[in-house]
């Protein structure tokens, strides 16, 4: 795998996301301004114009649901990633006492070194067993590594290196704060969507007020804007995994690693074909989109992370279908091993 050329074109496919993101708000803007400028010569009999600052309030109350969604949501991991991990279950690993758990933490502070950052705090989803892992953290100082305990049970230990020199990647590279600050972005235009929906909105008496003809226009606009935001996070996203998995083989220089762990997750996907809807994970939802295997089965469009078979392909430079198969590749094939 040429993994610095892999990495460079992640970061330029980024790059590219994250203007045509900009763009989209500067769009939003644009179209609720006109789309209220429509409404207004519609319902303004004899119009002469429109009122002193019309647009510039229309383009600061759009800008304002935003940048509030951005807060809002980018607060949340303010309290660091420890308090998230343990939000969802995780909980600090115990190598004193778990072999399996040692392991872990060695290969974390072995990591670090490599990667020249500082060792984040190893912790472990004791009550998951599927395999995958997250990494989550403002930055250096608060961030931690979390794995399931499935992961340590069927990974070998270079899997295990693997998984979590991918994590190592995200956070090195400011993953959880990009992501953080795009769902922000992402719950701002949604707020600009329900805004127009509550104007729609009838009364007790099933009567609509004379808001619900601007309230349509900025429902429209919202609902294109939101949607394009949602596409364009899942698209960033997807890159990022992209970099990470080749920041992974960087760091451990194998690429056998990480490829042994998403060749044993195919497997299992493949064990299961047909019956994926039926798959049940308990895996929070405020870190689904932060997993190295994403959970929830999503559309192409709005997908956080790009198929197996894809990360596979650009890991080993072929196909999975023609790789030789490995006996470690055999692991229990239970539904909740999945995720």
């Amino acid at each position: 795998m040429r993994f610095f050329e892999r990495q460079e074109q992640a970061r330029r496919q980024t790059l590219r996301l994250l203007l045509l993101f900009g763009l989209t708000v500067v769009a939003l803007l644009l179209a609720v301004n006109a789309a209220l400028a429509l409404t207004w010569r519609l319902v303004s009999p004899g119009f002469s114009g429109y009122p002193a600052y019309f647009f510039a309030v229309n383009s600061g109350v759009t800008l304002l649901f935003v940048l509030g969604g951005w807060w809002l949501e980018t607060g949340l991991l303010h309290g660091g990633g420890e308090k998230l991990a343990r939000r969802v279950g995780a909980r600090e690993a115990w190598p004193a006492s778990r072999e399996a758990e040692q392991r872990l933490c060695n290969i974390v502070h072995e990591l670090a070194i490599a990667a020249g950052m500082k060792a984040p705090q190893p912790m472990v989803l004791a009550r998951e067993n599927g395999i995958n892992a997250f990494a989550a953290g403002w930055d250096e100082l608060d961030a931690v590594v979390a794995v399931t305990q499935g992961a340590l049970d069927h990974l070998t230990r270079d899997e295990l290196q693997g998984l979590v020199a991918h994590e190592f990647s995200h956070l090195r590279e400011g993953d959880t704060r990009l992501n953080m600050r795009l769902a922000g972005m992402v719950f701002g235009l949604e707020m600009v969507f329900n805004l127009g929906r509550s104007m729609c909105a009838t009364d007790d008496d099933g009567r609509r007020s004379f808001l619900a003809l601007p309230g349509l226009a900025i429902m429209a606009t919202g609902s294109l804007g939101w949607l394009a935001g949602r596409a364009l996070k899942a698209a960033v996203s997807r890159q990022r995994e992209f970099l990470a998995d080749a920041r992974a083989v960087q760091f451990t220089r194998s690429k056998e690693g990480l490829g042994g762990v998403l060749r044993k997750v195919a497997g299992l996907q493949a064990a299961h074909h047909g019956q994926r809807n039926a798959v049940q994970h308990s895996l929070h939802p405020d870190v689904q989109h932060m997993l190295l295997v994403e959970g929830d089965l999503q559309e192409r469009w709005f997908a956080s992370h790009p198929p197996l078979a894809e990360r596979i392909r650009r890991i080993y430079g072929r196909p999975m279908a023609v790789l030789p198969l490995r006996r470690d590749d055999e692991v229990p094939t239970r539904p909740d091993a999945l995720f």
